[in-house]
């Protein structure tokens, strides 16, 4: 055998290298090293830049099974879910279409009655849009300010309604904001009708959430879950809004009338647009003057030792 082609290196049991405590202080002392030099000169952030733009590829490749699974997901729940709320809007439509059918044939009707009794034409009723500002800032009123003032038009009185019916009544008027004071406050009032008995009354705020019927006897015809309405009379709100609804009906043998609770239809909470109307006294005839010489009688003759 050539004596080149002899391994001359020692066998593996005499040649152990460095000892794995020696080898452990000195990859520490590196990593420490490595450390203080990236905190303080940032020696590794060149690297690890170019580890990223090299590894953002391989990640966004990665990353497109679970983008496309995902997107999977959220369009067959969104298609789900659109069409639940079209067949729940084709059945909203339905009723409303059937609503509206009603509510023509009965203006219709209406039209013909009042061309037969020779009456004037129902008042239109004008109306703006408005947003709600924020609530007035004292704890003991109800109070709301919107953003149409009297720039816009708005006269002091108008009604001001929501989806749900009356909220309350502008109470003051400023260039470009209005305050309206809602039904609950404990100063307003508003005349309404009993669609039920078609028997009117009025209705005052009471504890700030609710509202009352006061003055009425003690066996007056009013049931918990009767409807009041505005009646229309009091010149200021159009007849047929919703206002309240009778959930407490309290006989009080110790008084002659009745305590009767009511709940308003349209609340202030979370409201954020309303419905300013125009009020009904504007579009309505003046009042004729009174005579100048009414209440006297002509033929009254001078009492006796009378100034001449």
């Amino acid at each position: 055998m050539p004596l080149g082609t002899l391994d001359r290196r020692p066998p593996p049991f005499f040649h152990q290298g460095p000892s794995a405590l020696t080898r452990l202080a000195v990859f520490s002392a590196v990593a420490l090293f490595l450390m203080a030099a990236d905190t303080r000169f940032a020696v590794t952030r060149p690297l690890r830049s170019g580890l990223q733009m090299l590894l953002l590829p391989v990640e966004r490749a990665l990353a497109v099974p679970l983008q496309v699974t995902h997107a999977v997901g959220e369009y067959m729940g969104g298609l789900h879910a659109a069409q639940a709320d079209l067949s729940r809007a084709e059945l909203a439509l339905t009723a409303q279409s059937a609503k509206a059918a009603r509510v023509d044939a009965l203006t219709a009707e209406n039209t013909r009655l009042r061309a037969l009794v020779d009456l004037k034409p129902g008042l239109a009723v004008k109306s703006m849009a408005a947003e709600v500002l924020y609530e007035a800032s004292d704890p003991f009123s109800h109070k709301i300010f919107i953003d149409r003032g009297a720039s816009q038009g708005v006269v002091p009185g108008a009604p001001v309604i929501d989806e749900a019916g009356v909220l309350g009544q502008v109470t003051r008027v400023y260039p470009l904001s209005s305050e309206v004071t809602l039904l609950i406050d404990k100063e307003a009032a508003i005349p309404v009708l009993n669609t039920r008995t078609r028997q009117r009354s009025a209705a005052f705020g009471a504890d700030g959430s609710a509202l009352e019927l006061r003055f009425m006897a003690g066996n007056a015809d009013v049931k918990v879950g009767d409807l009041l309405q505005t009646s229309g009379v009091d010149g200021i709100y159009p007849p047929g809004l919703d206002v309240a609804k009778v959930v407490k009906v309290d006989p009080r043998a110790d008084s002659s009338f009745a305590r009767i609770a009511l709940a308003p239809t349209a609340s202030a909470d979370g409201v954020h647009h309303v419905l300013v109307l125009e009020p009904m006294a504007m579009q309505l005839p003046a009042r004729p003057a009174p005579e100048p010489d009414a209440g006297k009688d002509k033929n009254a003759k001078p009492a006796k030792g009378g100034r001449k």
